[in-house]
């Protein structure tokens, strides 16, 4: 038997690293086990965030906007660029380093916090053991008192489209292209698929994404995705819904893609294919069987509010127990584990987690939708703002989009905040404190923003849930 530890995280995701750093913060003494294996041939901590996700996304999502404004947007603030091209091995190879700097940063703050890191594939062999399996097939055992699965998740796969090297590719892939695709497909018009077709798109593919469901972002607010919907076309991006991929033939370099529509079967052709349909759970194989964890029929581990599983002593957080798969979400429900079993009273507030989608221009939402509190029988008033109306937007070459709010009719409390707008990703900061406050719209109406901000958009949508804005013509009357 090897080491013994207070706690065994299985995972060094942005949900496992925070829970093993929490832990070693609070005195406990801590390993973090992780298989992950880099272009160098090493394991490398940050999971798919760091390494193949939220991370390698945003760096190209920010190259390839500053490209288009290079291009097409300068010339509007007097800025006479000339001919912009873009080096995509460059951006490639840019992306690479920004990876390698913040995994390696992650292995810093283990030494820092005297974390152990464990390289190597960890099961859950017991109430309080964790069998970890190297890349030479050699397993050790470690005693823990307690363990935090933290495993992932990973891209679905679907049969019509089975991935084919360099051609069929999932999220991972199409962050690895080394030339712009002329045309390229993506299926699912989730988060994940606009980002990478609004990538290649910004560098000139011909970009068609194929969604199957017949509404556009259902889990945003109806006006905001709608909205969002526009810009989007606008920008380039042919989006059609109720698109059903039925199969696809991988022709010499091309992928011809089958599905159908409301008009029957219909046939593309593509230069790549990414498939974004969503992700699973990586669970398994890193429970033992008869160890007790119990698992849904999607591969979800079963835990309580606060990532307790049916064992004693085992937590699961992340993308690998309920709730939405998001980084941040991980990061919380960790440092929540941790505390807890340090004796802490630790809890988490599910209703107050943003989502962003990192499009030009981003899109952000907390809370309820309209739709939402309509369906749940709740009136509710609600005031928007368009950054068409704000100085500092129109400063910033960048009107388009809006801010709403979504209150509860009787007593004023903000139930949801929706942004489509440059920035819309920090601002929607504001919508979570508000809900973990339970602040009214009159609270955020009473505050002073800084002029000019595209923040001041929040504002005035605060003000207009009672038909106050002042900077646009109010449809209600005032009081």
């Amino acid at each position: 038997m090897a080491d013994k530890f207070d706690v065994i995280v299985i995972g060094a995701g942005p949900g496992g690293y925070v829970a093993a750093i929490r832990a070693a913060q609070l005195g406990l003494k801590t390993a973090c086990v992780e298989k992950w294996i880099g272009k160098e041939g090493k394991v490398v901590f940050g999971g798919t965030c760091l390494n193949v996700g939220c991370i390698p996304s945003k760096a190209l999502l920010e190259a390839s906007h500053k490209f288009v404004e290079a291009k097409h947007d300068f010339a509007d603030m007097g800025i006479q660029a000339g001919d912009v091209s873009m080096d995509v091995k460059k951006m490639m190879a840019r992306k690479d380093t920004i990876v390698k700097n913040l995994t390696g940063g992650i292995a810093g703050l283990f030494k820092a916090n005297g974390v152990t890191g464990i390289e190597g594939t960890g099961k859950v062999v017991g109430a309080k053991q964790v069998e970890v399996t190297d890349q030479d097939g050699k397993a050790t055992t470690y005693e823990a008192d307690n363990i935090v699965i933290a495993a992932g998740s990973v891209p679905v796969e679907i049969p019509p489209t089975p991935l084919t090297e360099g051609l069929i590719v999932d999220s991972t892939g199409a962050l690895e292209f080394q030339e712009v695709p002329k045309r390229l497909g993506v299926i699912g018009a989730g988060v994940i698929g606009l980002e990478l077709g609004s990538v290649w798109s910004r560098l000139g593919s011909e970009v068609t994404v194929l969604e199957a469901m017949d509404s556009f972002l259902p889990m945003v607010d109806s006006a905001i995705a709608k909205e969002t919907q526009k810009l989007l076309k606008k920008q380039g991006l042919d989006i059609k819904l109720g698109a059903r991929v039925t199969g696809s033939e991988v022709k010499g370099q091309e992928v011809v893609v089958k599905y159908t529509d409301s008009d029957g079967e219909q046939e593309m052709t593509f230069d790549k294919l990414i498939v974004c349909v969503g992700r699973r759970p990586y669970t398994r194989g890193v429970v033992a069987d008869g160890v007790g964890v119990g698992l849904d029929e999607r591969g979800f581990i079963h835990v309580d509010d606060q990532c307790r599983t049916s064992v004693p002593g085992v937590y699961a957080i992340g993308d690998c127990v309920r709730g939405q798969m998001l980084a941040h979400k991980a990061s919380e429900e960790g440092i929540m584990v941790a505390d807890i079993i340090a004796g802490h009273k630790a809890e988490m507030n599910y209703d107050a987690i943003p989502c962003v989608i990192y499009t030009f221009p981003e899109v952000a939402w907390v809370g309820m939708t309209e739709q939402d509190a309509k369906a749940k029988g709740i009136e509710v008033k609600t005031g928007s703002f368009p950054f068409a109306a704000s100085g500092r937007a129109m400063a910033n070459n960048a009107t388009e989009g809006q801010a709403k709010i979504i209150a509860d009719a009787e007593t004023d409390r903000i139930l949801g905040m929706h942004i489509v707008g440059q920035h819309a990703g920090e601002m929607i900061a504001q919508g979570v404190i508000a809900l973990e406050f339970g602040s009214s719209a009159e609270d955020l109406a009473l505050t002073c923003y800084a002029h000019p901000t595209m923040s001041e958009a929040v504002h005035e949508a605060a003000l207009a849930v009672e038909g106050h804005a002042i900077h646009m013509a109010n449809r209600k009357k005032r009081k």
